[in-house]
């Protein structure tokens, strides 16, 4: 084979529509775009004008708002939780923290706290500081001989210089 030979497969590219060359190519004149106006142009973006008239998501009423001073936490179930001490992830000398759970792999996300929930059950004697705690989960937690220390989260700083 030669440099001369070396052909495309047949069908692998197709000729482009040559736009605008005359009324006999069936593209010509307008070139496909209709006639007049403005979207006969090119670089034309009017997504939502609606020809002067007050577009149609500004007519309409806002609804909601977006709560500021909201705060993301972990939830942890205490099954959950159970199921990392029981496979040696957590090492229960430390108290147990969300940064302690995430850098055990048990949470993958670090958010503003955590959370204990009650659902399961949990035999290890264990200390936990949390931002906040279901009644069932400190109830279990105290039955099986560990303590809970809710921290309350501070405000992030971003948030608290926009309010």
């Amino acid at each position: 084979m030669k440099l001369n030979q070396i052909k495309d497969n047949p069908g692998s590219s197709k000729k482009r529509m040559r736009v605008g060359r005359g009324i006999g190519s069936g593209k010509g004149k307008t070139g496909g775009r209709g006639v007049k106006g403005q979207k006969s142009r090119t670089g034309v973006a009017i997504k939502g004008f609606e020809g002067g008239q007050m577009p149609l998501h500004r007519r309409l009423p806002k609804r909601g708002f977006v709560n500021v001073f909201r705060v993301e936490l972990n939830e942890l179930n205490l099954d959950r939780l159970q199921t990392a001490i029981d496979a040696k992830k957590i090492d229960l000398s430390n108290t147990i923290t969300n940064d302690l759970l995430v850098e055990a792999g048990v949470l993958s996300k670090k958010r503003q706290g955590l959370k204990l929930l009650g659902k399961g059950k949990i035999t290890a004697k264990a200390n936990f500081e949390v931002a906040a705690a279901s009644k069932t989960a400190i109830e279990a937690i105290e039955k099986a001989g560990g303590s809970v220390k809710v921290v309350p989260v501070k405000k992030p700083v971003e948030v608290a210089e926009k309010a």
